[in-house]
């Protein structure tokens, strides 16, 4: 049985402009360095035989955050990255969806058939978050394992195993900068144990704006 800890990046420039933070490489931002100290403060008596994060530094951040003072390898898997947005990468939301209102309806009300000009298809993104977890889960058999990612891609990973039907993903909430969610591998399948819990992180430090999940029971 191997327990897997999904932790979302801190806040990173992207979200505090508001842009469609995919796959540009925003640095954390000043609040996002302070929401760090509490996500450390949370693993600091966790066990944990492996970290994993994305390539793009505001979870690499979180990665290290996650880590503390233990003296362990940080790992870059890159199919733990964010959605490529393709012509919306690193634009400001309201600027890309009032000049192409389609592509605002597809988002906003069938977000499996994203599919952006020059990005990756929402579709795709769903496949290859699970097939990476479902690899490093079988790599760490017995295990406790921390992965530092993405607010769209633990999206649909939670979305599958919650529902089982990517068309369910407006049903799933989304978390919170530093939120943790814990999964469970046993016998080949995954389940979830909690989701989107950030209560290591006092209300005045995540802003509104923000504010884009719904608050689960505190977790240890």
């Amino acid at each position: 049985m191997t327990k897997i800890y999904l932790v979302r990046h801190c806040e990173a420039e992207g979200n505090a402009k508001r842009l469609f933070q995919g796959s540009i490489n925003c640095d954390v931002t000043e609040l996002g360095e302070k929401q760090l100290s509490f996500l450390t403060q949370r693993f600091k008596n966790i066990r944990l035989d492996a970290i994993y994060t994305s390539p793009l530094i505001r979870a690499q951040k979180t990665a290290f955050a996650v880590r503390g003072d233990r003296f362990m390898d940080v790992k870059i898997e890159n199919d733990l990255r964010e959605i490529n947005a393709g012509i919306f990468d690193g634009k400001p939301f309201a600027e890309s969806f009032t000049t192409n209102e389609k592509m605002a309806d597809v988002w906003y009300n069938h977000p499996e058939d994203f599919a952006p000009e020059g990005g990756e298809p929402m579709r795709d993104a769903y496949e290859r978050i699970y097939n990476i977890v479902i690899k490093i889960a079988e790599e760490n058999p017995n295990k406790v394992v921390a992965l530092a990612l993405h607010g769209g891609v633990i999206r649909c990973l939670l979305t599958r195993l919650q529902f089982g039907d990517i068309k369910r993903l407006n049903d799933m909430i989304w978390s919170e900068n530093t939120s943790v969610s814990l999964l469970t591998y046993d016998n080949g399948k995954l389940t979830i144990d909690y989701m989107n819990d950030h209560s290591h992180i006092p209300d005045e430090f995540l802003p509104v704006r923000n504010r884009l999940s719904s608050f689960a029971k505190a977790r240890p």
